[in-house]
């Protein structure tokens, strides 16, 4: 899939972005890897870290269409994992959501179709579905903006996307900071019945590879993760911590939700992901996912509190070894 291939990762820089730049030149061939970002600082830094003859740095913005046509030319494969996800910060500055997480994917779009690039595909999140805060609801619009680009690439130009939960150990999560500070004296605890699914670096990578191959334009592919509530993961990494439960803060759900009621209409199970099948495009086109696939129950749904697989305490330390 990779072999002799140039791909680029917009938000390059970010978590996911940096390690999977790590995963590819360490394990394919790749013609060349371009790490596409805003940050000069930050590219400093991983160009400092990864000293590669097959990596580029572009400094550019999503919303720089010109400047993504540039980036663009000569590439085969794209991973669009550039947004804004600071909910708080989000709320208090809604619109400089849309133009990086709505109007820069829709510049995606249009300049991969441009350029004439074989495969696009959108990093999103669990906050997409069902929506409760405009940065879920910015990555909802850019789900549907990419799924229906199909309708416009003739074929050529692919664009599918992958929608995943909390990435164990990611750079600022709880988790990252429970893991930095072992000595914490005190932690807040939203709600004692919270949950959230749970996925390690190595399957996001999975995911993502899984999806580029497999992908005929327009799915979305949803991986089959564990769920742990929040106060079993506080009593594994900060034992000695005190719990003061604050409430759920605006923005936040209880439970978190990769695959709606509404989407499993038009859903298939695989052996590890869910993928969701567009409604708006020709179907002949995805006629091989039910022959290795079985459609979903009636009202099936798939939330982080009805999950059938629970992380033990265990697991959770084995998975947060370095």
């Amino acid at each position: 899939m990779f072999t002799n291939k140039t791909i680029l990762i917009t938000g390059g820089t970010g978590s996911f972005g940096k390690s999977f730049a790590k995963y590819l030149l360490a394990n394919y061939q790749l013609k060349k890897l371009i790490i596409f970002s805003r940050d000069e600082f930050k590219q400093h830094l991983m160009q400092t870290e990864l000293v590669d003859d097959r990596l580029r740095f572009f400094l550019g913005d999503v919303r720089d269409k010109e400047r993504l046509e540039t980036a663009f030319h000569g590439v085969d494969i794209i991973i669009h994992a550039a947004a804004l996800k600071q909910i708080p910060t989000l709320e208090y500055n809604p619109f400089e959501a849309v133009k990086t997480n709505i109007m820069g994917s829709q510049n995606i779009i249009g300049a991969a179709i441009d350029q004439h690039v074989g495969r696009v595909l959108l990093v999103s999140t669990d906050k997409a579905a069902q929506p409760v805060n405009l940065y879920g609801s910015t990555k909802l619009c850019a789900e549907k903006l990419f799924i229906s680009g199909n309708a416009y690439s003739d074929g050529y130009t692919k664009f599918s996307c992958v929608r995943y939960g909390n990435v164990l150990g990611s750079r600022g999560s709880i988790v990252e900071t429970l893991l930095r500070d072992k000595t914490v004296a005190k932690v807040q605890i939203t709600d004692l019945a919270m949950t959230r699914f749970w996925i390690t670096l190595k399957q996001c990578f999975a995911l993502v590879t899984y999806a580029l191959n497999n992908m005929e334009g327009g799915e979305i592919f949803i991986p089959k993760i564990p769920s742990m509530r929040l106060v079993d993961l506080f009593n594994v990494l900060a034992p000695q911590a005190e719990k003061e439960i604050i409430g759920i803060r605006p923005g936040e759900k209880l439970h978190e939700i990769l695959l709606t009621e509404q989407e499993a209409l038009h859903a298939v199970e695989l052996e590890h992901y869910f993928v969701v099948l567009p409604e708006f495009l020709p179907q002949e086109r995805y006629r091989k996912y039910f022959d290795f696939s079985r459609a979903l129950p009636n009202n099936f749904r798939y939330t982080s509190d009805t999950n059938n697989q629970w992380l033990t305490n265990e697991q959770l330390l084995d998975l947060i070894q370095p």
